[in-house]
């Protein structure tokens, strides 16, 4: 089976996609194209997806970090040595490096500034784009020569509003952070709250002068293209694959 790559004009023309799970070596609930070397899946066979998706991106290897839900940035000018370093965020203005992102729910956004030959790739979860890995990404950018008003972002495959139900704990913590923050909230059961992580990525990204954009897929809603972390607790699955979304400098 052929790999499915979800792209983006506001991409272009850098070589970029969003990899859904079809395509992949893996089997059981990793079915597919699971990129997550931390998942409990054989490691040669996660290998064998990545080496899929490296030649698709038409490189030697891909450039990943040990992401930790952060709002740390790590600039990329050549191939990464020692110790994964600890970061949910990278950018470069190397030609042929491809910075990869994992997910499984999380934001991947992926950034680009074409006149000026600048990319970024990040993992926003709530927790991350509440604490500014959005923003930081864009100012790592710019501090490589990229200019603000051309980059453009796209969000890829996430969680969407109605599959994110959230309790009263998590609500009051975003509204004593910002108490505009009640517009990406809508009322679930009881005292449940449903949380748009896209909508709140796309406010924190055009807050900071960025064009933005997600690409409308629900990771939770739609199992045959998609894994999703909060999908395989619901299912009591033992584990769950991870998405890969990657641009090439």
């Amino acid at each position: 089976m052929t790999l499915e790559i979800i792209t983006s004009d506001s991409l272009s023309p850098f070589r970029h996609g969003f990899f859904t799970r079809k395509g992949g070596a893996s089997s059981g609930v990793f079915a597919g194209l699971n990129c997550g070397s931390g998942s409990s899946d054989q490691s040669d066979v996660v290998a064998i997806n990545r080496a899929r998706v490296a030649d698709a991106m038409e490189v030697a290897s891909l450039t990943t970090v040990h992401q930790t839900h952060s709002a740390d940035v790590v600039t990329v000018d050549g191939p990464l040595e020692g110790p994964t370093p600890k970061a949910d965020a990278m950018v470069s203005n190397v030609p042929g490096i491809a910075l990869g992102i994992l997910t499984a729910d999380c934001q991947p956004v992926l950034f680009a500034d074409s006149d000026n030959g600048v990319v970024g790739a990040a993992h926003a979860g709530w927790k991350g784009a509440i604490g500014g890995i959005l923003e930081n990404t864009v100012d790592a950018m710019t501090a490589i020569g990229a200019d603000r008003a051309k980059i453009r972002a796209v969000i890829g495959p996430s969680i969407s509003q109605r599959a994110y139900e959230v309790g009263p704990e998590f609500f009051e913590s975003f509204m004593a952070e910002d108490d505009a923050s009640g517009r990406f909230f809508a009322k679930g059961q009881g005292d449940r709250f449903l949380f748009d992580l896209p909508a709140f990525g796309l406010h924190r990204l055009r807050g900071v002068g960025i064009m933005a954009e997600w690409t409308r897929h629900c990771t939770y809603s739609d199992a045959n293209r998609f894994y999703s972390y909060r999908r395989s607790c619901h299912e009591k699955e033992a584990d769950y694959g991870r998405l890969i979304s990657v641009i090439r400098a």
